[in-house]
């Protein structure tokens, strides 16, 4: 997995469609979740939804924090370690498994994985694009839209109009496409793809109520939006197959979805920190308005990225989340951005440190929460140190 390359793209469905012909392509429900932001945590509550009625799910995930194994869950568990093993070798024995992306070699591991735990849905996050990702090579029926805005723009194009259009392209002939919320360009880019290839096009207000009465698993205004599209997929769904849907599994599915780094709270010695994965424009707006609405001030920030953001877009965003010191680690991550660079950037009430764990060290006598927040690879270094957050 290493020699593939974790950020090594090619963004054509050519590998992925040659490795399934030749192996053949489970026959197995997809449900496809393409977006920029929520994409994650709609996964986790429709996933979280679908057990409480029975389901056995198959989850597919990116990235991840402290082990590749994250990525691919049965039930919410990670395969064991041996399965792992085998599932990549059967990727490699079949003709061009060695010619698959890092990003594609997972993919292909976790269909194999649900195929042999004989799941009845298999949940796929896509990567960073909609037309030409890897996980859209399975002709899902249903296709969940979460909050599209920019990001990526050096491969998906740089304009948000640009970017919608790429993941518009995920949609497939004949097939239900339900979305929430969207920039009005954003709207008319999917509705016109819909058009095109005949897909029902579903608004998740029109299906699903409003979830502000229920205690969300995950924490943050924004998720209301990201549970109500999943709770309109999940119902869209659950009527396709005959399941009736019922309220009260429904409130404990999504009161009982976890994931890690969504504004998720813990505390370390007597000092809270917020852990968030917000590292584009969309999502520190968002990451705000959730602050704001739980009355949190953060006393201080911890803030990386990876090198192909736009800190110049994002540094009023940065600086409006904390009164106090920002403080930028170095990434152990080759495509980290440079740490003095980006406190050079964010203003005077920025320092560069050296690590993580310098970064808490800065931030330990200062009052008020600490907001951890940027790219999930700033989060993964923090798990590494403290593990046991990665679980509920």
């Amino acid at each position: 997995m290493e020699r593939l390359g974790l950020f090594h793209m090619d963004l054509t469905l050519g590998r992925m469609e040659a490795f399934w012909e030749a192996r053949g392509v489970p026959d197995i429900p997809v449900l496809h979740i393409v977006g920029t932001n929520g994409k994650g945590s709609t996964a986790v509550f429709f996933g979280s939804i679908a057990r409480a009625h029975g389901l056995k799910t198959g989850l597919f995930t990116s990235p991840h924090f402290a082990t590749p194994r994250e990525r691919v869950q049965v039930n919410r568990a990670m395969l064991p370690r041996p399965t792992w093993v085998e599932l990549a070798n059967e990727v490699l024995s079949t003709p061009g498994g060695n010619d698959l992306t890092y990003f594609e070699f997972q993919t292909c591991i976790a269909m194999l994985a649900f195929e042999r735990e004989g799941v009845d849905l298999a949940i796929m996050e896509a990567g960073l694009g909609g037309k030409y990702d890897a996980t859209n090579v399975f002709a899902p029926g249903l296709t969940l839209y979460t909050p599209i805005g920019m990001d990526h723009e050096k491969e998906l194009g740089p304009t948000l109009k640009d970017i919608a259009r790429d993941k518009a392209g995920a949609m497939r002939e004949g097939s239900t496409v339900v979305t929430g919320p969207q920039e009005g360009e954003v709207m008319a880019e999917l509705e016109n793809r819909a058009s095109e290839v005949g897909a029902r096009f579903v608004y998740s207000v029109d299906v699903a109520d409003s979830v502000q009465g229920i205690r969300l698993g995950l924490r943050g205004i924004y998720q209301t939006t990201n549970a109500r599209v999943a709770l309109a997929g999940w119902r869209w769904h659950a009527a396709s197959i005959g399941i009736r849907s019922e309220m009260r599994l429904e409130k404990f599915g999504l009161e009982s979805a976890f994931l890690p780094g969504r504004m998720q709270q813990v505390e370390i010695d007597g000092q809270a920190m917020i852990l968030d994965g917000a590292h584009n424009s969309h999502a520190l707006t968002a990451l705000k308005a959730a602050l704001v609405a739980e009355d949190i001030r953060p006393g201080s920030m911890i803030f990386a990225c990876l090198s192909n953001k736009d800190i110049k877009l994002m540094a009023t965003l940065l600086r409006d989340l904390t009164a106090g010191p920002i403080v930028v680690p170095a990434m152990v991550n080759e495509r980290a951005g440079d740490a003095g660079n980006l406190a050079a950037v964010l203003g005077e009430r920025a320092q560069a440190v050296d690590s993580m764990a310098a970064a808490l060290n800065a931030c330990r006598d200062i009052p008020g929460p600490v907001l951890i927040c940027g790219s999930l690879y700033l989060l993964a270094e923090f798990y590494e140190i403290y593990p046991q957050f990665l679980t509920p």
